[in-house]
């Protein structure tokens, strides 16, 4: 518990019922998505960015971790209080601020939920790209921090290609903008891409301008399925080899189709060992043309049976599996350890045959989702953390995946971020002097380390 004067001054700052220290309070903010957890000493639920600026400057006055939150999706551990303090939960600051139409931008509140934005953006005939799978939970806030991406990343990238401007309060309970509402914009450093992906480790980010596009006038959607994996990986060269931008190109191997089915029994066919769900964009006749082309090639290169979408309810049919997969693996075992690297796409099947090779030589069951455009695989480990020695071998069996993605000349996150879980494997893919140089970057705008202290900045 923290001293009981600094919870009086705490309390005053946002009141009484947005200071809590019970037990079962505690307990509700010690844990995320990943299988970390630590119990806070005080959760503080502000409201404005005033009031943050001032729990930081007391925070900082007396040395006290602060670690941020928003929905608690974090998939690497980087919402977890490893260092005890307070956990600073953004969740009531999910106000939209402002949609402006003319310009094609929106100014959020971090704890504003990205579905929440994609709806509002729709009703004024705009569009918000980034796309993560947890978007109807997952707060604007959370997605900077991790820089989050999602399947519609092949076509419109990730969070940091979508941001104008941010408000961020710095450990000392400074606040500073940096950005705006301009598309273009080069004045002075770029502070935005600093704390994009910076996981609350360099500042608290309280407010975001995003960019917005005019929605497409068309969408469709094409979901193949594949008896050998080959197929897929061959149809995925083919489309990009073609011209065409999908959207999202998404791959789901046996493993996840058939969690899928056990939960959703949507008529996903269970022997196949490769699913490919492709989205396509834009003005109807090029769409169209576009859908036609790639359920050709998906033809030519084994699917056993290809779906096209011609409505709204049938894009969304088809997306329903895909947008459950994490969700309905909790039926299977109590623990999904849900992984997240990414490899150059000419690297992706074999990446995939090695995550398949890794768990039967550890005796594990391992699904795979993947953001195939991309390269970035999302291996998903079924387990029971309870069992000691099961346990042992997913800790070797997750070694050896970040281990084959390096070598594979890839990378530990495409949109996870490092956090806590990843942190002991970052010399695989940085060098001394690159992680001191970032540890120097933290000194400088969190000189006492009380910003999400014991994640992937810092000791």
């Amino acid at each position: 518990m923290l001293r009981e004067s600094v919870a009086q001054e705490l309390r005053h700052i946002v009141g009484e019922r947005n200071y809590l220290d019970s037990r079962e309070d505690l307990l509700s903010y010690s844990y995320d998505s990943s299988v970390e957890e630590a119990v806070p000493e005080a959760v503080l639920l502000p409201s404005t960015t005033e009031q943050i600026s001032e729990i930081m400057k007391t925070a900082c006055r007396e040395a006290i971790p602060v670690t941020p939150r928003g929905a608690g999706t974090n998939l690497s551990g980087g919402t977890i209080p490893v260092n005890g303090g307070i956990v600073l939960a953004l969740t009531r600051m999910d106000g939209l601020v402002e949609l402006n139409r003319e310009d094609r931008y929106a100014v959020v509140q971090a704890g504003c939920v990205n579905l929440k934005l994609q709806n509002e953006a729709k009703k004024a005939g705009l569009f918000y790209p980034p796309d993560p799978a947890s978007w109807s939970v997952s707060t604007l806030g959370g997605n900077v921090g991790e820089n989050a991406g999602g399947p519609r990343g092949v076509k419109y990238g990730v969070t940091r290609d979508w941001i104008l401007g941010l408000k961020v309060v710095l450990a000392d309970g400074r606040i500073i903008t940096a950005g705006g509402v301009t598309t273009k914009n080069v004045t002075g450093i770029d502070l935005i891409s600093l704390f994009t992906g910076s996981e609350g480790c360099l500042g608290i980010v309280t407010e975001v301008t995003v960019k917005l596009l005019p929605l497409p006038s068309c969408q469709r959607s094409i979901q193949a399925f594949y008896p050998r994996l080959d197929g897929a990986s061959a149809t995925v060269a083919r489309i990009i080899g073609s011209g065409i931008v999908p959207v999202a190109l998404e791959l789901m191997d046996r493993v996840v189709v058939n969690l899928i089915e056990d939960s959703a029994r949507i008529g996903l066919p269970r022997d196949v060992e490769g699913t490919l769900l492709i989205m396509v964009d834009g003005e109807e006749e090029v769409c169209q043309r576009q859908a036609e082309l790639i359920e050709t090639i998906c033809r030519e290169e084994g699917a056993l049976d290809v779906q096209v979408s011609r409505s709204s309810a049938e894009e969304e049919k088809l997306w329903t599996g895909r947008r459950s997969a994490f969700g309905v693996v909790s039926r299977k075992r109590p623990t999904c350890v849900l992984e997240d690297c990414t490899v150059p796409v000419s690297n992706l099947v074999e990446m995939i045959r090695g995550i398949v090779a890794i768990g039967k030589k550890y005796d594990l069951l391992i699904g795979v989702l993947a953001h195939a455009g991309d390269g970035n695989t999302h291996p998903m480990i079924l387990t029971d953390k309870r069992d000691k020695e099961e346990w042992k071998r997913v800790e070797k069996a997750v070694v050896e995946i970040f281990q084959l993605a390096v070598a594979l000349r890839g990378t530990l996150s495409g949109e996870h971020g490092i956090g806590l879980s990843k942190k002991p494997f970052l010399p695989l893919v940085m060098n001394d002097d690159a992680r001191k140089l970032m540890a120097e970057i933290k000194s400088v705008l969190d000189p006492g380390g009380i910003l999400n202290p014991g994640k992937f900045i810092g000791p």
